[in-house]
């Protein structure tokens, strides 16, 4: 890091704007997900993957613990192999990593995780890694919701350090995700603003972010904020560090905003992605997550509007430089 001040950004890869890809969340033993048995994504998720597949410029998937079963690349590589053999071989891939633990700030090792991911990398030569910053595991205890860090000044310089490590570990960018505030279910302590949190983390680390969408409305519709309200303040975020956008079907219900990657985008988070599309100089991405689909792989109708929305907007955004 020598040469370069705390804050400034880290040499730019790629200009290239790879458009809109897909994100996909496959849980070990359901119907969108892996087959524990076969050893395969399943049936739906391959109807999914070869029908709509060409639509998508790149594709993330998550990765999903695979019960108690030790994390080894001979675990896992049969499933990710079968997954993108479904897939174009020259269609661009990223992995979302959820073992980072990146926003903790009490010791947590990760020299497996970061061995394994750096495995996975030199199969599928992923385009990047992503992870929420958040506490995903406290003593070794996986949460069943990623927290967000402690929104407290003492905690940009130990999570800021988890980051480094990781990044001068990793063989490929790594981008750290803005986190989520569903309501009911995230515990939120300290009293600063999350997104100058995030950006004085961000530039303490010299970082590459995710913005997810629904994630930066679910922390103003907590605030209170409601209509043009939940747009404001975007220039409290670290913009010109973001690469990769993503949106996940959101839904609001009896005054609360519910993040449940149900495939259903929400007109603000159009709204909101129109505005960030603008704003972020630096952006290779926009990803569509955790779509739903029929058993022949087709996108359900709810999904279609706001996905067609979406798909204008990026095309336009990709075909100017």
């Amino acid at each position: 890091m020598s040469g370069r001040t705390r804050g400034e950004l880290r040499p730019r890869p790629s200009a290239k704007r790879l458009g809109l890809g897909v994100g996909l969340d496959l849980p070990w033993g359901k119907a969108i997900g892996f087959d524990p048995v076969s050893q395969c994504p399943t049936p739906k998720v391959e109807a999914f993957l070869r029908r709509c597949g060409d639509e998508f410029a790149y594709v993330f998937f998550s990765f999903q613990p695979k019960g108690p079963t030790r994390l080894t690349l001979p675990a896992y590589l049969p499933a990710y192999r079968r997954l993108v053999d479904c897939l174009p071989a020259s269609k661009p891939l990223a992995f979302h990593q959820t073992t980072l633990n990146l926003g903790s700030v009490d010791e947590y090792p990760r020299d497996r995780v970061i061995a394994f991911t750096n495995e996975l990398v030199a199969e599928f030569d992923f385009a990047w890694v992503v992870e929420d910053l958040g506490i995903w595991s406290v003593r070794g205890i996986p949460l069943p919701y990623p927290l967000p860090p402690y929104l407290i000044d003492e905690s940009i310089g130990p999570i800021a350090g988890n980051i480094r490590e990781t990044q001068a570990r990793l063989d490929c960018p790594l981008h750290i995700e803005f986190p989520g505030f569903t309501d009911n279910v995230t515990i939120v302590l300290g009293g600063m603003d999350a997104y100058t949190h995030f950006r004085r983390t961000a530039d303490a680390a010299d970082a590459w972010v995710t913005l997810d969408v629904g994630h930066l409305l679910s922390y103003r519709w907590r605030l209170g904020h409601r209509g043009s309200e939940l747009f404001d303040n975007l220039e409290a975020l670290p913009l010109e560090r973001c690469r990769e956008l993503h949106l996940s079907g959101c839904t609001i219900h009896n005054d609360r905003f519910l993040d449940l990657h149900h495939g259903v985008l929400l007109d603000e988070q159009v709204e909101l992605t129109e505005r960030l599309l603008e704003a972020c100089p630096n952006l290779v991405g926009v990803t569509y997550e955790d779509p739903r689909y029929d058993g022949s792989g087709a996108l359900i109708r709810k999904s279609l509007r706001n996905l067609g929305r979406i798909r204008q907007a990026v095309e336009t955004w990709s075909s100017t430089s």
